[in-house]
């Protein structure tokens, strides 16, 4: 069923756990491009595409009696994850089969208790022990990934050049330590880190720091999301839409930059038209290299 040898190496049936967001059903299109049929597992409470074309169920993101259950019963052997998870579980939700309650049982509490990238590292070896293996959405779909240089007709200048590096160097040590993978530089000052909350919400913040009047400069500053130091990237990826670039736009900065084959850039096609139109940049950088090793010391 393979294409190239550019294409991954499926075993069994391709299943998605498809949580909030386009980004899931962007990836099943592609599944179906590369001659597979993926099956959709619903995250409750989270998916909220149209499904109807594929075969699918809804589940818990802890129910893992359910999930081995149907990939037992639809004979499935690889798994993407894709999309936003807002709740994580708590010990109530769990589900466990006896044999990931035998491998995990000490570990459980890193569902509470973890970074997004360890408690991301967790669920991937937890899936693993079902017996799937567990690809990376880009596997699948590279033609999401960014890449170096301009999306559109925009290029950053020297001034946005600097406030790249400013919060380049932010979001790596911000991402060593499994909080966020973005940040905000204003003339190479560092004024939006981003958190919990997520990109947009820190966009929010800079923008209402503007309202205010708390930024000298009433435009100019850059976004720039990257992959956390040694992060597992078959989960969480950085990524970017056209919300994100209108998002910048209000909140006065001059553009986005992103890491270049390590960060995703959904409906690509919107996403320059709105930066074009907008006049902002949207580019795909590469750090250096001394800085992550730097940041994963």
């Amino acid at each position: 069923m393979n294409a190239s040898p550019d294409v991954p190496h499926i075993n069994g049936r391709l299943a998605i756990l498809a949580g909030k967001g386009l980004f899931p059903l962007l990836v099943a299109q592609a599944a179906r491009k590369l001659g597979h049929d993926p099956y959709i597992f619903q995250i409750k409470a989270e998916a909220d595409q149209d499904w109807s074309g594929f075969d699918s169920s809804r589940i818990s993101v802890a129910d893992l009696s359910t999930f081995a259950a149907t990939v037992r019963r639809e004979a499935i052997g690889s798994v993407v994850l894709a999309g936003g998870i807002a709740r994580r579980p708590d010990l109530a939700d769990l589900r466990p089969t006896w044999r990931s309650l035998v491998a995990f049982a000490a570990s459980f509490r890193v569902f509470a208790t973890a970074g997004d990238d360890k408690m991301l590292r967790f669920a991937i070896k937890v899936l693993e022990n079902e017996g799937v293996q567990v690809l990376a959405a880009q596997q699948v779909a590279p033609d999401l990934l960014g890449q170096v240089g301009a999306l559109g007709h925009v290029s950053p200048s020297a001034v946005d050049q600097k406030d790249i590096e400013a919060a380049s160097q932010a979001a790596l040590l911000l991402g060593r330590l499994d909080v966020g993978q973005g940040a905000v530089s204003v003339r190479g000052r560092v004024i939006a880190l981003e958190g919990l909350e997520g990109t947009d919400a820190m966009l929010a913040r800079v923008a209402d720091l503007r309202a205010s009047r708390r930024l000298s400069s009433p435009v100019g500053g850059v976004l720039v999301k990257l992959c956390k130091p040694g992060q597992d990237e078959r989960a969480d990826l950085p990524s970017i839409g056209p919300d994100t670039v209108i998002n910048a736009h209000a909140a006065g900065l001059s553009g986005i930059a992103i890491e270049a084959g390590r960060a995703l850039v959904l409906e690509r096609d919107r996403v320059v038209a709105e930066a074009d139109r907008l006049g902002l940049f949207v580019t795909g950088i590469t750090p250096r290299q001394e800085e992550v090793e730097q940041c994963l010391r």
